[in-house]
């Protein structure tokens, strides 16, 4: 099995020899980089190219490991044997499974996606070594050993809000996704727009990347943003030669609600006068 990209999504040799890699080694792999650069998109991406199905557990402040794997509803057990409900001596019935035991318990191999692990305490990623090194784990109320009869594909992606410990590191293969350079991000607008006009694509390519260098932004616009403007673009035909000949007086982009996010960077851009330096 070889990952090799998508018509949908550009991965770099980097990318697809770490996808790779992991596999070969059967050893999760971790994807940090910025937020927007296709993280979570790489996991549906892999699934597509090698024909598997994708689990997807999404990771949240409040979430913890346990969840993963199962939770056990005692609550709902109590209430049932109070009412004499049917099915109540079996515990099974109470059991919710997560997406490790999913992934785990599902015919044939799959690819799961832990989506933004750092998100979680810190002690999450370390709750779940065992299970993810053995790719199995013990049920205490039925007695059951759950173990997977084939080792899912595991991607974790995290946006470095946090550390992750030295234990839960060594377990994974890591990638840093670089943000695209001009060619790269070319190939990734033609990808999402392959009928819209190469001038346009030019000159907000310029504005794009000449708005990431801008020193002191609190928010870097992303690759995601930069499609959504993109599509805005499109939508309101608006013609290059506007973003060549800009109202120097804004000193922002138009349409800038895509890619700026925060009203400090939009005074940050009127102090520096960003489009002035441009049209010079």
């Amino acid at each position: 099995m070889q990952f090799q990209g998508t018509d949908q999504y550009v991965a770099t040799d980097d990318l697809k020899m770490a996808v790779n890699a992991a596999i070969a080694l059967k050893r999760p792999l971790l994807i940090k980089g910025e937020p927007g650069t296709g993280k979570t998109l790489l996991a549906e991406q892999v699934a597509e190219s090698l024909g598997l199905p994708l689990l997807s557990w999404n990771v949240k402040s409040t979430t913890k490991a346990q969840q993963g794997l199962y939770e056990y509803d005692a609550v709902s057990r109590l209430r049932d044997s109070q009412l004499g409900a049917e099915g109540v001596e079996d515990v099974s019935n109470y059991l919710k499974k997560g997406k490790l035991w999913e992934a785990f318990a599902h015919e044939g191999q799959v690819v799961l996606l832990i989506d933004e692990v750092d998100k979680a305490d810190i002690e999450f990623p370390n709750d779940l070594l065992q299970e993810l090194d053995r790719m199995e784990f013990f049920v205490y109320e039925t007695g059951e050993l759950i173990k997977a009869e084939q080792r899912p594909i595991v991607i974790i992606t995290s946006n470095n809000e946090k550390e992750l410990p030295d234990a839960f590191l060594r377990r994974c293969f890591f990638h840093y996704i670089n943000f695209p350079d001009a060619a790269t991000m070319q190939a990734i607008v033609d990808v999402h727009f392959p009928e819209i006009k190469k001038n346009l694509v030019s000159e907000a390519l310029e504005i794009f990347f000449d708005l990431r260098k801008v020193p002191g932004l609190k928010k870097k616009p992303s690759t995601s943003e930069l499609i959504d403007w993109l599509k805005l673009l499109m939508a309101d035909d608006i013609p290059e030669d506007i973003l060549r000949s800009r109202d120097t007086k804004s000193a922002i982009p138009p349409l800038y609600g895509a890619l700026l996010k925060n009203e400090s960077d939009v005074q940050l851009l009127e102090r520096l006068a960003f489009m002035n330096r441009r049209e010079s």
